[in-house]
């Protein structure tokens, strides 16, 4: 996907969206189809999420695990 398709130009939006990935990682059942229905949309041309998804999105980028300096965790994965 291409970045100017990726990123809606609204700084929270594209925040959200940036973290997105993370949270279709995470997310289970109800969750789970919701944020998969989100990455699916984002992908047509011109989309922004209404009031209630915009809601529901920064709820489940807020849950998100964070690091002691405040960023995404991201698991290592050792052999």
């Amino acid at each position: 996907m291409k970045a100017d398709r990726a990123y809606t130009g609204d700084m929270e939006v594209d925040r959200l969206l940036f973290r997105w990935g993370r949270v279709v990682a995470d997310a289970q059942g109800w969750a789970r189809g919701f944020a998969l229905s989100i990455q699916r949309a984002r992908k047509k041309p011109g989309w922004t999420p209404t009031a209630k998804q915009l809601a529901v999105m920064r709820r489940m980028v807020a849950e998100l695990p964070m690091t002691a300096n405040g960023e995404d965790a991201e698991p290592i994965e050792r052999d």
